[in-house]
C-alpha cells in the first residue's frame, strides 16, 4: 500500500489493530491480498491472483498469531473479463475454518457508495506518493492500510476521458491519489472531479494489493483490481510518467453492490450441509471441542413477487439466550436478499467449540424489516431458536 508519507511503515498494521479479516493470497508463485467473509470458510479476492492455480495458500494474520490455509475449491466469476477488467473476481474456499480471533467481514450493500470515504487493506509493496512503491525484492510483506474515496464510475470516467476501454456501467468504481496539488489531481484533469484528496491519510494499491478490500465502516465496497496512469489531450497528471503507484495515477475497485448475487449465491451453492427445505432443519448442534461448526436458519418465501425480476430482503440479526456472542457463537448482523428466482436461502451461524464443562444454551435469530414481501399482518419480525449441546461431561 502506497501512501503520501516518506514513511512506508507509517500506515503498517498490526494484529489486533481492527483489520484481521484481511488476508495474503498466495497462488501460483504470486500473491495478492484477499478478505474473509462471515461464515469464516470463504475468501473474497480478484480472480487475476488465483487464476490457473494449482494450490491457493491463505495467510491470516489474527491476534493470535499467524495461520496458513489451504484452498479447497475457488471459483471465478463467469464474465470475468481481464482486458476491460469486468468480472475481476474470486471466491476461494478453506479446507478448514478460519480461527476464531480472524475477523469476519460483511458485504456493503447500498448503492450509496459513490463518493464515500473508504479505507484500504492490503499486503502489497509499500511506499510514498513521490518515488512509487518499493521494489518487490526489498520488503516482506506485510499489511498496510490507507484512505481515499471513491470519486468516479468506470463507465464516467471512460466517457469524460475518450479511453478506449468497456467497463460494464455500475460495476468499476474509481479513485485517484492525490498530493494537494491540482497537477496530479487525476480525476480533476480528466473530468472536473476536483479533489485535492486526503491529506497525508492518502494512499493507493500497489502490486500485492490486488484482491484487497476498499472498506467502508467494516463492510467491503469495493475489491482492488488494476491501477492506470492516464493523460488526455497530452496531458498527464502521473508525476514520474511511471505505472508505480504514485501521484496522480487511478485504480479500479470491483463494485460489490453491483456484484452481491454472484457472490451470495456462490456461496450458498457451496454450502453441502446448508438445509434445502424445513424437514432438514437441525436446531441442536454439538458444541465441539475446538474451531467453529455452523448451524444455519431457513428463511422461505410464500408469497408472489410483484414481478419476476424482483429482489427480496430482510434484515437479520442474532442475539444472546443463554449463549453468549463471542463466546460460544459468533454474532452475525445482515441483510439477506432472495435473488429472481429463490424462494428460500440458509443464514448460517458459526458455534465456537471449547472444552469446558458447561450447561446447554441457546441463542437466538431475529429477523426483520422485509422489502418486496411481508411476514403477514402485524407481524413485524419473526424469531427462531437454536440449542448449542454441551459435550463436555457438564451435568444438571
Amino acid at each position: 500500500m502506497v501512501t503520501v508519507t516518506n514513511n512506508p511503515d507509517r500506515h503498517r498494521v498490526m494484529p489486533g489493530e481492527g483489520y484481521d479479516g484481511v488476508v495474503q493470497v498466495s497462488a501460483g508463485g504470486f500473491y495478492g491480498s484477499g478478505v474473509l467473509l462471515k461464515g469464516g470458510r470463504a475468501v473474497l479476492t480478484s480472480a487475476h491472483v488465483v487464476e490457473g492455480a494449482d494450490a491457493i495458500t491463505v495467510r491470516m494474520d489474527t491476534p493470535d498469531g499467524r495461520v496458513n490455509l489451504s484452498a479447497s475449491q475457488y471459483a471465478l466469476h463467469q464474465y470475468y473479463d481481464v482486458v476491460n477488467g469486468n468480472g475481476d473476481l474470486a471466491l476461494v474456499w478453506l479446507s478448514d475454518p478460519a480461527p476464531v480471533s480472524a475477523e469476519r467481514r460483511m458485504l456493503y450493500r447500498d448503492a450509496d457508495d459513490l463518493g464515500s470515504d473508504i479505507t484500504l487493506v492490503g499486503y502489497g509493496l509499500p511506499g510514498d506518493g513521490q518515488t512509487g512503491h518499493v521494489e518487490s525484492g526489498s520488503v516482506t510483506p506485510s499489511k498496510h492500510l490507507a484512505e481515499n474515496r471513491f470519486g468516479t464510475t468506470g463507465e464516467a470516467l471512460k466517457d469524460a476521458s475518450g479511453i478506449d476501454w468497456d467497463p460494464l456501467p455500475g460495476s468499476q468504481l474509481i479513485i485517484d491519489f492525490d498530493n494537494g496539488t491540482h497537477e496530479q489531481d487525476a480525476l480533476g484533469v480528466l473530468m472536473g472531479l476536483n479533489d485535492l484528496g486526503r491529506g497525508a491519510s492518502e494512499g493507493m494499491i500497489a502490486p500485492g494489493d490486488s484482491g484487497g478490500p476498499a472498506l467502508i465502516g467494516d463492510k467491503v465496497a469495493g475489491v482492488a483490481a488494476y491501477t492506470a496512469s492516464l493523460s488526455r489531450n497530452g496531458e498527464s497528471t502521473d508525476i514520474n510518467e511511471v505505472l508505480d503507484s504514485s501521484f496522480g495515477e487511478i485504480a479500479s475497485f470491483q463494485r460489490v453492490s453491483y456484484y452481491q448475487q454472484w457472490i451470495d449465491q456462490s456461496l450458498r451453492v457451496a454450502e453441502p450441509d446448508a438445509p434445502t427445505n424445513r424437514e432438514e432443519v437441525e436446531k441442536t448442534i454439538v458444541e465441539g471441542g475446538d474451531g467453529t461448526s455452523l448451524i444455519h436458519f431457513l428463511l422461505e418465501f410464500t408469497g408472489e413477487r410483484d414481478h419476476p425480476d424482483q429482489w427480496l430482503s430482510v434484515y437479520y440479526a442474532t442475539r444472546d439466550g443463554t449463549a453468549r456472542a463471542g463466546e460460544d457463537y459468533l454474532p452475525v448482523a445482515d441483510t439477506l436478499i432472495l435473488y429472481p428466482g429463490e424462494t428460500q436461502a440458509a443464514i448460517p451461524v458459526e458455534v465456537i467449540g471449547d472444552e469446558t464443562p458447561e450447561p446447554h444454551e441457546t441463542f437466538y435469530l431475529d429477523v426483520f424489516n422485509p422489502v418486496g414481501g411481508s411476514f403477514g399482518e402485524g407481524i413485524a419480525r419473526l424469531t427462531a431458536v437454536r440449542t448449542i449441546i454441551d459435550d463436555d461431561g457438564w451435568m444438571a
